[in-house]
């Protein structure tokens, strides 16, 4: 199974397209820039203007216009796209729109071709097609291409006959030179809003480049297909050839809510992502069915890896507690000694580093001031130096000799969530080639990881849906709070620490993360009946001595709230309450329990009036020391 059959990868990148009276190119720039939170690795437009013109350019959007500087850019048909890399690399080549092999029709899309090496081998063995790109998209179009050559077709009927034979999630705009004042979009799995004027029509991944031409949009269905043009309008098809009637909706939210796609605040929107951006942060590196996973940044220094001494893993705020849990991971997996360290503090303390040592760094943006600087001493004493990062391009990517990204797509609130477990998943699938690289991970638990791991989206998508209106409500228990304490043991004592930060980053409440067991050696004290006490009881390992924890807290009236594992009886009859996590191997249980505290913090915040996105004195990500 692919690691996530069920989940859509809708928010990766940006689609704006427009038809209509007006000039179509400073509306398809301005709806980009709108677009481009979603992705800014790469964008391009194509525009139809007696020919069909292309552009594309690696960056943002400002270096498409810049590229673009005065060469034409009349017309009113066009298209537009911001991408957030999935398959191949962010280049030039790479970059939307695409091209059939015959150059007569232009695709942009958003989402995923599950099937689609099977359909390019297909392509290029039985129909000689030759492909410059290494993108699942331009496989979509000369597919398109190839339909419509056989039966000489109308582009919209070639979109809807390729459309059956793939499998996977898109939203799609396509235009074709032959038939220059029309455009195709279709959709499944992955959001398309097609906006509708007086003399107009804009289709786009989300309302933002619509809202302020049109109030009157259609939401395309997922397996339609809509054919837009001046003279016929909107005709609206399924995959199986039915008309539809498409319902028009009215638009009252304003922009900033719509690019939060009706969340209140990002951070929740995020905190919801994560079935998606876990699943994405795993696919095409990892196959449960087979038990493998393949990280090409690893396998270009396997050797040094096999070979090195000790890791030290640097890090900032919650990055810094993702690479606590990776220590719990490579010492029990790859028995890899490991130190996990502040960058901040690494680099002013003449910090010993050795060549056989592997410095790894971990940074959501990839700009963090202080691990760069670190990083920079580590590689000059040449050691092996390994980035874990998200925003491609950035400098840590650029420093280190090597990487991985763990594109969960750009992160806007402060307050890091989705970036948090696409680290501490990608953390987790490193330790897990490494042990077995290394030989202390037998085949048969690493592959059992590997498909253990595959179920994590699902089940953090059943988290949520199971846990949101509980933690609600215990949000409204606590709000008052002046001080917290967060317990955890082993791989969950860094998820403790990373709940307590999570509190104080958007509530401002104090909060501390302990050991559970250290608890006796001081915390106890602060307890009473004002003091909640959040235990994450969900490892089987420890599972007394954390039963033993809570009844010292109870003795002491703390109020305890218990993150246990689903059918937990014992814990239940014990705390004041408990939300339940399914249940996984011991190594990944973190990435299931950080999900309730997440959730926690946020809704504490809101009942508490705070800014959730924007928390007082906070960046996205720090570039100054």
């Amino acid at each position: 199974m692919h690691p996530a059959k069920h989940i859509s990868f809708h928010f990766m990148c940006g689609i704006v397209a427009y038809i209509g009276s007006k000039k179509a190119y400073p509306i398809l720039i301005k709806g980009l820039l709108r677009l481009e939170y979603r992705g800014y690795d790469s964008a391009g437009i194509a525009l139809q203007n007696g020919t069909l013109n292309l552009y594309k350019k690696k960056g943002k959007v400002a270096d498409l216009v810049n590229a673009i500087g005065e060469q034409n850019t009349s017309g009113q048909v066009g298209i537009g796209h911001t991408r957030w890399a999935t398959h191949g690399k962010p280049d030039d080549i790479n970059a939307h729109p695409h091209l059939s092999g015959n150059e007569r029709l232009v695709l942009i899309h958003n989402g995923i071709i599950e099937n689609y090496a099977v359909l390019k081998n297909a392509l290029i063995k039985h129909h000689g097609h030759q492909f410059k790109s290494e993108t699942d998209t331009e496989v979509l179009v000369h597919l398109i291409e190839e339909v419509q050559k056989r039966e000489n077709l109308p582009i919209e009927e070639a979109v809807r006959q390729a459309l059956t034979q793939v499998h996977g999630a898109y939203a799609i705009v396509v235009m074709d030179r032959e038939d220059p004042n029309k455009l195709v979009a279709a959709r499944k799995s992955s959001p398309l809003v097609i906006g509708v004027g007086e003399d107009e029509f804009l289709v786009a991944s989300d309302a933002t480049p619509i809202v302020e031409h049109t109030k009157n949009v259609v939401y395309l269905n997922d397996e339609e297909v809509a054919t837009i043009t001046i003279q016929n309008g909107l005709v609206v098809k399924t995959l199986r050839n039915e008309v539809m009637t498409p319902t028009i909706h009215g638009i009252e939210l304003e922009i900033e809510q719509l690019e939060k796609g009706g969340y209140e605040y990002f951070m929740l929107k995020e905190i919801f992502e994560q079935p998606t951006t876990i699943a994405e942060c795993m696919r095409g590196r990892m196959n449960s069915d087979e038990g493998w996973v393949h990280l090409g940044g690893m396998q270009e220094h396997m050797k040094r890896l096999i070979n090195a001494q000790r890791m030290v893993i640097l890090g900032c705020g919650t990055s810094w507690h993702a690479g606590l849990i990776a220590e719990y991971l490579f010492e029990d997996l790859a028995r890899l000694p490991v130190e996990v360290e502040y960058a901040s503090e690494f680099r002013y303390r003449n910090p010993v580093v050795r060549e056989n040592d592997v410095i790894l760094a971990i940074s959501q943006s990839g700009e963090t001031a202080d691990t760069f600087a670190a990083l920079e001493l580590a590689k000059q004493r040449g050691a092996l130096t390994y980035g874990i990062v998200n925003v491609v391009g950035s400098s840590i990517a650029r420093l280190t000799h090597s990487g991985s990204y763990i594109h969960v797509g750009p992160e806007i609130g402060v307050a890091s969530t989705k970036a948090f477990t696409g680290q501490v998943t990608m953390l987790t699938m490193m330790a897990m080639v490494l042990g077995y690289e290394r030989g202390f991970l037998p085949k048969s638990q690493y592959q059992h990881l590997v498909q253990e791991l595959a179920l994590i989206p699902e089940k953090v998508e059943k988290l949520l849906e199971t846990c949101h209106e509980q933690i609600k409500y215990i949000a409204g228990e606590f709000k008052d709070a002046s001080n917290a304490l967060y317990l955890g043991r082993g791989y969950n004592f860094p998820v403790a620490l990373e709940g307590a930060l999570k509190l104080k980053e958007i509530s401002y409440i104090h909060a501390e993360g302990y050991p559970a067991a250290e608890m006796k050696h001081g915390p106890i004290a602060l307890i009473d009946e004002n003091m909640p006490v959040f235990v994450i009881a969900t490892n089987p390992s420890a599972y007394e001595k954390i039963v033993s924890n809570i009844q010292e807290v109870k003795a002491r009236k703390g109020v305890v709230i218990a993150l246990v594992t689903e059918g937990d009886d014992e814990i239940n009859k014990l705390a004041d309450y408990t939300i339940q996590i399914p249940s996984t191997v011991e190594p990944l249980t973190p990435l299931l329990s950080v999900i309730p505290m997440q959730l926690l913090a946020y809704h504490i915040a809101v009942l508490r009036g705070c800014n959730v996105d924007q928390p007082r004195n906070l960046a996205k990500s720090v570039t100054v020391e």
